[in-house]
């Protein structure tokens, strides 16, 4: 289910406290030498289109923030870790400057679920008295916290803790911990007795165990929804975590330092960076406004231009990708940082002929954006991918329907824009029609004429956190097993049929599949180089190719899916999948003096207050 708000008025952090939570951390590391490792699970068996090589290229926003945000605050013996880099790293075998790490954190997306608890097994095969306190964020534990803590099984891996926000919720924790710690005791030991003392519940944001004195989880209890920050120029600078990158190694050990800025460009080409969150929309199978809590955030137009001066200085990256859910959702905002990236300068020449940079945004906010457009251009915009999901507007109506989705595309490549369509293939779209733009080949047919020339075409999967995410395995939508196949965490990335109410779900794997070899093919290849949709000659061709590489890992994968859901035996789910462990709602006063808005014991009327939307 979606997740809860706080009460209006208490959803964001006072103006500075992410500043603030910082210095005073800065203070007690002076006196509490930590030693760091983040480590990003990564599952291989995503390596398919669309991200088949972006996903191996680009080091992700997150645990780069987690870093930045311990080194910022005095804690510089970190490193990061990424198992797309380092796939046999072993938490056994982990030392930082010749000892074992004080802490642990280990960061998942769902689709990585499998990497992340085989992490958490070998991390609980260290020795008790030398093992770090073991910490868990990311997606995975937002919405699915319980899955920090195993099964019950003797051999399942259990965290310490489970953290479900974003970063001021793990320095909070720290701030918490470093203050009751003694010393020469370990940090580990130090949370037990903050965790017993209940001294963790004031802090929203965390799901921690109750344990008996075998160590066997009574119950999962849940501190409450996390306060969010709202300047988002309060963050720390992404050049820190940068810094803290273990280098690419099949070593299943850490290296004596981290990567310098030629082998982080090495292996990085591209550079994610945070702008904005947050999107007006209230898309059924979207949990991004209810995670944001129906807000809207962003850095200011000059801290944007201060980042990218200072990646582009030391990294030289060649392209930037904003990591936003709709950059044009606020147009006041986004003209902000577009007009100051457009006048910026480093070292002497326009900072655009340096920093090229990619967002996401949907068709709707581009169209309300159009009189702005060239000043998005000179502002370094090369790329936007857009939401356009169904031209048709049948599956979900965010102002793209008609011609609109068309517009949008002719006004971005008149700038010299790139426009990508996102589709989403949907149940009751078929392949082809005639007299429509309802089919699926339809749709990337106008789409490639209106100048498109890259598209990402995926199908609908139960997306943990999104309004409709219960009904699909209630109602018998959700497929748990083909001809004795389970359907695994790695296969609901959008690529597999993993939920529908037809009875031929084939087909619609097929169609995916058929949908793929359409827009990018050994001939449109040679018509790419013949006649290139982009006014940069060789950037389709070379966008072709790059595709026709990765189906290579995909076609195999989703052939062999699509014949299991054809010839073999379908089961399907009755139920979604939960916490094997009780969760009780911890309750200490927060700002206002009230209980703490729990994932489960918010009011009715204080969830739907602003949005409108059910529970």
């Amino acid at each position: 289910m979606e997740l809860p708000s706080r009460r209006p008025g208490d959803r964001l952090l006072a103006p500075g406290e992410h500043l603030d939570v910082r210095r005073r951390l800065r203070l007690l590391a002076a006196r509490h030498d930590l030693l760091t490792v983040v480590v990003n699970a990564f599952d291989h068996r995503t390596r398919i289109l669309p991200f088949a090589n972006s996903s191996v290229r680009i080091a992700p926003a997150g645990p780069r923030a987690i870093g930045s945000a311990l080194a910022d605050s005095g804690f510089t013996r970190t490193r990061i870790v990424l198992q797309q880099w380092n796939p046999r790293f072993d938490p056994t075998r982990m030392n930082l400057d010749g000892q074992m790490p004080d802490l642990l954190l280990v960061s998942s997306m769902r689709i990585h679920a499998a990497a992340f608890t085989k992490l958490l097994r070998d991390a609980c095969r260290i020795e008790p008295s030398r093992r770090p306190l073991i910490v868990t964020g990311g997606p995975l534990l937002i919405y699915e916290p319980w899955m920090a803590f195993g099964d019950g099984s003797p051999d399942a891996g259990q965290a310490d803790l489970a953290v479900t926000g974003e970063d001021y919720v793990l320095l909070s924790l720290l701030e918490v911990l470093l203050s009751e710690r003694g010393e020469n005791e370990s940090l580990r030991s130090a949370f037990l007795r903050a965790r017993d003392r209940g001294l963790l519940d004031a802090v929203p944001g965390l799901v921690y165990p109750r344990t008996d004195r075998d160590g066997t989880i009574q119950e999962l209890v849940d501190t409450g929804v996390q306060r969010l920050l709202g300047d988002l120029d309060e963050l720390p600078s992404p050049l820190l975590g940068y810094r803290l990158l273990e280098r690419p190694s099949r070593k299943a050990t850490l290296s004596g330092q981290a990567m310098d800025p030629r082998g982080v460009r090495r292996s990085t080409p591209a550079s994610s960076v945070l702008f904005t969150l947050g999107c007006k929309f209230s898309c059924p199978y979207c949990p991004i406004p209810a995670y944001n809590q129906r807000t809207f955030r962003a850095k200011s137009g000059q801290r944007i231009a201060e980042e990218l001066t200072g990646l582009a200085r030391e990294y030289r990256f060649p392209f930037y990708f904003g990591t936003d859910d709709n950059f044009f959702n606020e147009p006041e905002r986004a003209l902000d940082i577009v007009e100051e990236l457009a006048g910026a300068t480093i070292d002497g020449e326009l900072l655009r002929k340096r920093v090229r940079w990619g967002t996401e945004a949907t068709v709707h906010d581009t169209l309300r954006m159009k009189d702005h457009l060239q000043l998005v251009r000179k502002a370094g915009v090369r790329a936007i991918w857009l939401g356009v999901e169904d031209v048709t507007a049948t599956l979900v109506r965010k102002g793209q329907g008609g011609d609109k989705s068309l517009e949008a595309m002719r006004l971005l490549n008149q700038e010299g824009i790139m426009p990508i369509p996102m589709l989403m293939h949907h149940e009751g779209q078929p392949l082809l029609t005639r007299g429509s733009d309802y089919g699926l080949l339809n749709q990337l047919h106008i789409l490639r004429k209106a100048g498109a020339v890259d598209a990402q075409v995926l199908v609908i999967t139960p997306a943990t956190g999104s309004r409709g995410y219960e009904s699909v395995y209630e109602s018998g939508q959700a497929i748990a097993a083909a001809g004795g196949k389970t359907v695994e965490p790695h296969m609901q990335d959008g690529n597999y049929v993993v939920a529908l109410r037809a009875q031929r779900p084939w087909q619609m794997q097929v169609n995916l599949i058929l949908a793929m070899l359409f827009f990018s093919n050994p001939l449109r290849l040679l018509i790419a180089l013949a006649r290139p949709k982009s006014a940069r000659y060789l950037v389709d061709a070379g966008l072709q190719f790059l595709t026709m590489v990765g189906m290579l890992r995909t076609l195999p994968r989703l052939m062999a899916w699509a014949l299991r859901l054809a010839w073999q035996d379908i089961r399907r789910h009755r139920r979604a999948p939960g916490s094997s462990y009780p969760l009780r709602q911890a309750t200490p006063p927060d700002s206002t003096g009230e209980p703490a808005a729990g994932r489960r014991g918010i009011l009715r009327e204080l969830q739907g207050a602003e949005s409108g939307l059910p529970l």
